[in-house]
This record gives C-alpha cells, sequence and structure tokens, in this order.
C-alpha cells in the first residue's frame, strides 16, 4: 500500500510537471480560418512555442544562432560562399528554424519577417540564414534590400508560373441581383 502510494504521488508530480512544461503548446490545428487567426494572434505574442525560445526581431535571431551553433560550425558556415549558403543550409539549419521558430503557424519572429514582406515559411528560413551567413562575414546585412530581393524573386516565380501554367477549365458565373 505504502509502495502504490509513493508511485501514485511520483506519477502525479511528473504528470503535473510535464503539463507545467507544455502549458504554451498548442492543442491541436485549427480547423477554420477564425480558429487559425486566433491561434496566429496568440502565438505571435508569445516568447516560447513547445518550449523553444521565440526571438522577437533579427538581432535577438542572430544572438540566439550564436548561441546554439557552435563555433565549429559557425566557421563552416562562415566559409560557405555567399550565393549557395541558402541551398546548402535550407535542408538541415533553415529546416529547424521553420519548424522550432514557428514560421507555418505563426511566431513573434515570423510576424516579425512578415511586417518586413518575407511571407513565406521557406524564404523567412532563407532569409535568416544569408543574414546570419552576412553576419558571420563582418558584412551589412541590408535588411531591407534583402526583404525586398525576398519579395521580388517570389513574385518573379508567381508570374513565371502563371504563364506556363494551362487553363484545365474556365466556366463564367452570372451573379443574380
Amino acid at each position: 500500500m505504502r509502495y502504490q502510494i509513493i508511485v501514485t504521488s511520483f506519477l502525479c508530480l511528473m504528470l503535473s510537471s510535464l503539463i507545467a512544461q507544455n502549458s504554451d503548446q498548442e492543442l491541436g490545428p485549427a480547423n477554420n480560418e477564425a480558429e487559425f487567426e486566433r491561434q496566429y494572434q496568440e502565438r505571435i505574442t508569445k516568447d516560447k512555442l513547445n518550449g523553444v525560445y521565440i526571438p522577437k526581431n533579427l538581432e535577438e535571431a542572430m544572438a540566439e544562432l550564436d548561441k546554439r551553433i557552435s563555433p565549429d560550425s559557425r566557421l563552416k558556415l562562415k566559409s560557405i560562399p555567399e550565393d549557395s549558403v541558402c541551398l546548402r543550409m535550407h535542408h538541415r539549419l533553415g529546416q529547424w528554424l521553420i519548424l522550432n521558430w514557428g514560421f507555418y503557424g505563426g511566431s513573434r519572429l515570423s510576424h516579425y519577417l512578415r511586417s518586413a514582406g518575407v511571407t513565406f515559411p521557406d524564404d523567412m528560413a532563407d532569409f535568416l540564414i544569408l543574414a546570419y551567413h552576412r553576419r558571420l562575414n563582418d558584412k551589412p546585412i541590408g535588411i531591407k534590400e534583402l526583404a525586398l530581393d525576398f519579395k521580388g524573386k517570389r513574385k518573379k516565380e508567381f508570374e513565371e508560373e502563371m504563364k506556363e501554367g494551362t487553363i484545365i477549365h474556365e466556366e463564367k458565373r452570372v451573379r443574380e441581383h
């Protein structure tokens, strides 16, 4: 009997600890647009999502990357040519950024990047990778210019897709007044 009480107490303590640790986690994905918007507005105010600190701006993101990336890895990243750093690091560092810093569901960092004009999660990750690479190489980041480059690249890709696309079916609807 005493053993059961100790085990039960231990399990309750573990469960309450897990609940406290995960109190910043979502209950699940949104079922509709209104629920997504509600969750998004909530997420962009939090400094932690799923137990991971979310930087609030580019300066904090650079500092957080300095903490998380070892000096040896920083040297390797620094040595990659700028024109290929996003391509080489996107599926490593970029995916970590997208998933852990909440670029799909929204976070205060993704909201900051959206306000700068970088709206797609993959572009957000590449933006941060390129900015960090420039910082490591003592080059000016040029936030506005960099954001405009990503925005222009995305617009150009969209326009090319529209030119190459084939209309499968077209119909016109008559509006009733």
